[in-house]
């Protein structure tokens, strides 16, 4: 634990990493999604994962402190939180995609950031400093501008940037996804001082993965069996997404146990960077004055975000 005291920085690599490795995993699940479905694609990233987050357990009580934290409700309370509503999120944004102008939802939705910072100010009494705030907004304003369809500011062609379920939708699924990031960084400040970050971060995952493959996995198999058997016969590119999604995961993980969750969060956009640049290389599309905004105020933010250490 004093080696990263001493190396503050340390978690902003271990950010980067898994936005990257987050990216490869929706790359996989988008593949997935239109062979086996949207509900069991999402089972793939929890269920495949298992086996990763376990052998990270087992390898740090083997030549690790060879201690288990002590967990108590609290924590399971907190890890609890951000296992349901994760997948309540993943749910919401699902029914938003279903709707005709789904990209309003999707945009909503990254409006994330913002509701991390609010949920951890009333729940983890963690608020975020003025240059932390300005880097959220700074990057929240950024992602929007690259998500929103052109002229649907001015509520140009039928689309109007408060239409009807899209909206509510997309900041439901935000609100979502927030909580789950506040519930993972909550879980990691109740094992209290003395466990190492990595530590931390592999229980949660392995806790948060084991609840959310029961709960999914129960779900499909009551009412999708069908699309349950097709988790297993595409087992090849599953095991690629979820032991991606893992390896993502624990550094997300790991990453809440040493900084506020709304910090963490919003050095990930970064993910929403890296995969647009490169859709843009791949298609070689030239961008708009909006979008070359967009990814300055992303990147502001990204610099903001890192700068206040």
């Amino acid at each position: 634990m004093s080696v990263i005291a001493a190396t503050a920085w340390a978690w902003i690599p271990i950010v980067l990493w898994a936005a990257f490795a987050q990216t490869v995993r929706n790359a996989a699940q988008r593949t997935l999604t239109a062979e086996i479905g949207t509900l069991a694609a999402t089972l793939v990233r929890f269920l495949y994962g298992l086996p990763v987050a376990a052998s990270v357990v087992a390898a740090l009580c083997l030549w690790g402190d060879g201690l288990a934290p002590r967990f108590g409700w609290g924590y399971a309370g907190w890890i609890a939180l951000g296992a349901v509503t994760q997948v309540v999120a993943t749910a919401l944004l699902l029914l938003g995609m279903q709707e005709r102008n789904f990209v309003l939802a999707v945009a909503y939705s990254k409006t994330e950031v913002l509701q991390v910072a609010l949920f951890s100010s009333v729940l983890l009494h963690e608020l975020p400093g003025a240059v932390a705030m300005f880097a959220m907004f700074a990057a929240t304003a950024g992602v929007l501008l690259l998500s929103l369809p052109p002229g649907v500011l001015r509520g140009r062609g039928g689309v109007s940037f408060w239409q009807g379920r899209s909206l509510w939708y997309g900041l439901g699924s935000g609100a979502c996804f927030a909580l789950a990031s506040v519930g993972f960084r909550g879980a990691s400040l109740s094992l209290g001082e003395g466990i190492a970050p990595w530590t931390s971060g592999a229980w949660g995952v392995l806790w948060a993965q084991l609840l959310q493959s029961l709960l999914l996995g129960g779900w499909l198999a009551a009412r999708q069996p069908a699309a349950l058997g097709g988790v297993f016969r595409s087992w090849r590119l599953s095991a690629l997404a979820g032991s991606m999604g893992a390896m993502a995961s624990l550094a997300w993980f790991t990453a809440y146990a040493m900084r506020p969750a709304a910090e963490v969060r919003t050095l990930g956009l970064v993910e929403v960077l890296f995969s647009y640049l490169v859709s843009r290389r791949v298609f070689r599309e030239s961008l708009t004055r909006a979008e070359t905004l967009g990814l300055a105020l992303v990147g502001v933010g990204l610099v903001a975000i890192c700068a206040q250490l």
